[in-house]
């Protein structure tokens, strides 16, 4: 625990109208510094504003640890404000509907407005009454139920945020302070058509075409223990600027959503038959399919039948990884736009390593934007 409360401003950047035009708007929190090492704001999830309840001393009370998904297009951030709609804000309220009572969740990650989460993680304390006797403890609910009972109340706030895992834990486990590791992924499509529909706030487009071998080279540069000033957005109330990311990577990945040609449609079913008409007494002759070549399967070969009418053009697509045990303030997203500026050509593998070493942000490039960031997974050692 702290030996004295230091009194520390900040700025929140959060949404108005447009998740993807943000406002910026200033807010003063009091912070309770922490000896702890893993008490610092994070990248795109900046450590609990306030001193949280460690541990849980209510005998009746059972402490859940649950993972959640969600979309972040239509959310001002996870954590809970008084006002705007956040993520933490629509599960307390979940789980608020099916407790019958107030609950207090203490995430393990605070993500930005637009920010999106495979496999988020929380902690929650319930205790469960009697609604039919009230004041009568009951056994804990079973995770399952928990699971499926908050995500039917979820349901009924737009369905952009799912429980995916609900676990029994001990009284003392923290959901932030256990956390050994977190894993970040970058989505960028490559390609001059336009974004279609169905990506649109799911990833970064980006007209050019990007080098891979080039990213490939910058993230070697990167990954390591360094000092990440240059990639620590302002703002940012870390202890140090010391992190060291486990991984750093990029991979090509397919399109999604993707869906299947005739072409793969046939190859993935060899019995599938078509019916042609012939001379036959049975008026019907069955052929076998002929493979096609990978050439075609990507589209050549329904274009040689005209069939192209109609058909987006698919983007290539990149998936960045980031892995370490915590971030500083937006450097997920500063680490893309210097790898996105290296994939372009607009900088070299050396101007990377300036970068890196010039320990300023104003030496960065742009930073990449939020809806193309995702919190894909928050690593524990569970009892």
């Amino acid at each position: 625990m702290p030996s004295e409360e230091v009194k520390k401003r900040f700025s929140i950047e959060s949404e108005s109208s447009s998740i993807e035009n943000p406002t910026k708007i200033t807010k003063t929190v009091v912070v309770e510094e922490e000896g702890e090492e893993d008490t610092q704001f994070s990248d795109e999830e900046e450590e609990e504003l306030q001193n949280p309840q460690i541990t849980n001393n209510n005998p009746r009370m059972q402490r859940y640890l649950v993972a959640f998904e969600y979309h972040g297009g239509k959310f001002f951030g996870s954590q809970q404000q008084a006002v705007r709609r956040t993520v933490i804000g629509v599960l307390q309220e979940a789980f608020r509907r099916f407790v019958g009572q107030p609950v207090k969740i203490i995430s393990s990650s605070r993500t930005d407005a637009g920010v999106h989460a495979l496999s988020n993680v929380c902690h929650v304390d319930v205790e469960r009454i009697s609604k039919r006797r009230p004041g009568e403890v009951l056994p804990p609910y079973e995770p399952e139920v928990v699971r499926n009972a908050v995500n039917h109340y979820l349901l009924k706030y737009e369905g952009d945020v799912a429980v995916v895992d609900v676990r029994c834990i001990p009284a003392d486990f923290h959901a932030r302070h256990r956390a050994l590791e977190r894993t970040y992924f970058y989505r960028i499509l490559s390609g001059p058509e336009p974004l279609s529909t169905f990506e649109r706030g799911r990833a970064w487009h980006v007209e050019e075409e990007l080098d891979i071998v080039a990213i490939q080279k910058a993230c070697r540069v990167l990954v390591g223990d360094h000092d990440f000033s240059s990639f620590r957005g302002t703002g940012c109330q870390a202890k140090s600027p010391i992190k060291t990311l486990t991984e750093l990577s990029v991979t090509e990945v397919a399109s999604t959503p993707y869906f299947p040609s005739k072409v793969e449609r046939d190859q993935a079913n060899p019995m599938e038959q078509d019916p042609i008409v012939s001379s036959s007494t049975s008026g019907i002759d069955v052929t076998c399919k002929v493979p096609i070549s990978i050439k075609d399967k990507l589209g050549g070969f329904d274009a040689a039948f005209g069939e192209e009418f109609g058909r987006r053009k698919v983007h290539r697509c990149y998936v960045i990884t980031a892995r370490a045990r915590s971030f500083l303030y937006h450097q997920v997203r500063l680490l893309v736009g210097v790898l996105k500026a290296a994939g372009t050509g607009e900088i070299t593998t050396s101007d990377v390593e300036r970068i890196l070493n010039a320990k300023t942000v104003t030496a960065t490039s742009a930073m990449a934007p939020a809806h193309g960031l995702y919190l894909g997974r928050v690593k524990y050692k569970l009892p």
